[in-house]
């Protein structure tokens, strides 16, 4: 069986049937089986720039919130962690939880 063959996008796959004869006979004889053997690359393989924005504003939201609590407990207006905003607590939550999330690796189908 040959390998899977990858393509970013429909376009690309329309580019190589069109100029790649071997595959066009392979459809030709069994699409089914021809369009099980093809991968579409997700957004995060094709676009790595796009995972490093969102991975970097969110490590620059959990900074800006440790910073900031520690500017308010520096600074007298809060005295321990029941003073802390609410509000910092839940960004900073979140922001965690969704770098956790975008950095656990994505299961294996088997």
């Amino acid at each position: 069986m040959e390998p899977i063959k990858e393509f970013r996008n429909v376009s690309d796959f329309a580019d190589a049937l069109r100029s790649n004869p071997a595959l066009q006979q392979e459809f030709r004889e069994d699409p089914v089986k021809a369009a099980d053997q093809i991968k579409q690359k997700s957004a995060l393989e094709t676009d790595v720039w796009v995972y490093r924005i969102v991975v970097i504003a969110l490590g620059a939201t959990i900074l800006s919130i440790i910073i900031g609590v520690i500017a308010l407990i520096g600074s007298g207006r809060i005295a321990d962690d029941k003073g802390v905003p609410t509000i910092l607590t839940a960004i900073g939550s979140a922001a965690i939880g969704a770098l956790a999330g975008l950095l656990a690796p994505a299961p294996k189908s088997s």
